[in-house]
């Protein structure tokens, strides 16, 4: 537990203190986020506004997870059960970092061009779809000493569902999906002040918990696995939580200055790289379905927005009045931080919910 703690807290203290330093430097190098108005009350005062700034909760994931491993070399050595950075820790943060760069290519030629138009949308599906199989093919093709993959062959819930075996090309396929759903959801949530930034921070903390409490109940650990029938076959759960801990930190940290008035955005290359790491702790954690619930405000802004799109080009006529889902309450009137906070709190209960079923199925299995 103290390198879980550790990672994060090292991550929210850089982030904090990283991000001034980032505004500084974006607004010197005038990396201001083109804004079109659209009608919208909230992007009104926001041109200027630096752009690009999940460059810093990046940096800070990466440097939070080294001291987690230092924090590691303190403990003793039975409780280290991975000392030297994993498999699993190569996959969720070549996710974060590489599609974090896809966004940050999207983001530069914005800044560039001086309009909204950044990447095309088959550019950004590309990008994300490369990194996607690379990284699949690792997370299913390269096993540990005992013959573990950070993903499975199987379709998963709370743990795989032994009848839903897709095989090592369908697994990919799969892991693809997930991590290009789960990374442009996030992306279309980052709409408004703190809006993504706070809805990953619930989800991220999800994460930490179920790795963590996987690493306590897991078939590895042979202490365990002789007391219980019931154990978590995954691997590297450690790794696991103490990534998610620290993405979660350093969103806390880069949260201070992303919340209305913004004076910093998370930009395509934060919204892209938290969204592809989520989708990775999905598949590394096999809760892939889970991860719909957990992840339920993604879900349901990215279905509002495909009805909304299939709906116009096949009838003409939009169901919401304007898509990402948060951009149609405010033309119904509501504030921007009140949509904010009542987002968050759908964020939180479809966490609270998602966790709820992880434990119950704990709870059933050893009761």
């Amino acid at each position: 537990m103290r390198a879980v703690i550790v990672a994060a807290a090292v991550a929210f203290v850089i982030s904090l203190f990283g991000t001034p330093v980032a505004i500084r430097v974006f607004t010197a190098l005038k990396a201001g986020q083109p804004i079109r108005s659209l009608g919208l009350a909230s992007n009104e005062g926001k041109r200027g506004t630096p752009a690009m700034g999940g460059v810093v909760f990046i940096v800070a994931t990466l440097f939070a997870y080294v001291a987690g491993h230092v924090a590691l070399t303190t403990l003793p050595e039975r409780q280290i059960a991975q000392e030297q950075p994993t498999m699993t820790a190569l996959v969720l943060l070549g996710l974060l970092v590489f599609c974090g760069a896809v966004g940050f290519v999207d983001d530069f030629l914005k800044v560039r061009k001086r309009n909204s138009d950044g990447l095309s949308a088959k550019g950004k599906l590309l990008g994300q779809a490369i990194i996607g199989t690379g990284f699949g093919i690792a997370a299913l093709y390269v096993a540990s000493t005992n013959g573990q993959t950070v993903a499975s062959e199987h379709i998963s819930f709370i743990q795989d569902i032994s009848w839903l075996n897709v095989g090592k090309v369908g697994s990919v396929i799969v892991f693809v999906f997930v991590i290009t759903a789960m990374s442009n959801g996030v992306n279309l949530t980052d709409g408004l002040d703190g809006l993504a930034t706070g809805a990953s921070t619930l989800v991220l903390g999800a994460y930490a918990l179920i790795g963590y409490w996987q690493y306590r109940h897991w078939c590895a650990d042979d202490t365990y696995a002789r007391a219980s029938d019931y154990c978590y076959q995954v691997r590297d759960p450690l790794e696991i939580a103490m990534i998610a801990a620290a993405a979660a930190g350093a969103c806390v940290g880069f949260l201070w200055w992303n919340t209305s008035p913004a004076r910093i955005f998370m930009g395509d290359v934060g919204s892209l790289g938290l969204g592809a790491l989520i989708g990775g702790l999905a598949v590394a954690t096999r809760t892939t379905l889970l991860s719909i619930l957990i992840g339920g405000l993604f879900f349901i802004i990215t279905v509002t927005w495909v009805i909304q799109i299939v709906s116009f080009r096949t009838t003409g006529r939009r169901v919401f009045r304007m898509v990402p889902l948060h951009h149609h309450f405010e033309l119904a009137g509501w504030s921007e931080v009140n949509i904010v906070v009542r987002f968050w709190t759908v964020a939180g209960v479809c966490v609270a919910v998602g966790l709820g079923l992880f434990y119950s199925d704990f709870l059933a299995a050893v009761g």
